[in-house]
C-alpha cells in the first residue's frame, strides 16, 4: 500500500511491537490505556493476533483480536495515528483480520464517535437489539 511520496505503508500480522512507539501511537488517539503500559503491551503481545501498520518503519496502525480460535473473535482495539487517517490504513488493517477470521461464526467489536461510521463502511452492524455494556476503567468514552 502506497502511503506519502509513494512509501509503502507496510501491514504486518504479528509482527514486533515497542513499548515507546505503542504509547506513542495510544497517546496520539487519547486512549487511556497508554496510561497502563504494564497492561497494554502484554495484552497486545498475549493477543490472538496482532496487526501493524508501518510507514517508513513508523508505527502508524496497530489492531488486535481476541479469539478462540474458532468460532468467536472480538477485536478491542484498532488504531491509527491521526496524521495517517484516511489512508485505507485502517481498512487494511481490517482486511488483515478478515483473512485469517472472515468464516467465524461471530465477529464482535465495541464502536463509538466516528469509528461508527468506518467500521459500517468495512462491512459491521449493529448487532440486533443487543445493548452495549460493559465494567469499564478508561475515559474516552
Amino acid at each position: 500500500m502506497r502511503g506519502r511520496q509513494g512509501v509503502e505503508i507496510y501491514i504486518q500480522v504479528n509482527g514486533q511491537i515497542q513499548e515507546r512507539e505503542v504509547i506513542d501511537l495510544y497517546r496520539a488517539n487519547n486512549w487511556s490505556s497508554a496510561e497502563k503500559p504494564e497492561q497494554l503491551l502484554p495484552a497486545l503481545r498475549n493477543s490472538h493476533t496482532l496487526v501493524t501498520a508501518r510507514f517508513s518503519g513508523v508505527l502508524v496502525g496497530i489492531a488486535n483480536a481476541i479469539s478462540d480460535g474458532h468460532l468467536v473473535v472480538y477485536y478491542p482495539h484498532l488504531l491509527v495515528h491521526p496524521e495517517y487517517h484516511r489512508r485505507g490504513i485502517g481498512k487494511k488493517m481490517v482486511e488483515a483480520m478478515n483473512a485469517i477470521y472472515g468464516d467465524f461464526h461471530q465477529q464482535m467489536l465495541t464502536a463509538d464517535g466516528d469509528a461508527i461510521a468506518f467500521y459500517q463502511a468495512v462491512g459491521f452492524v449493529r448487532a440486533g437489539k443487543t445493548e452495549p455494556m460493559w465494567i469499564y476503567a478508561g475515559s474516552e468514552h
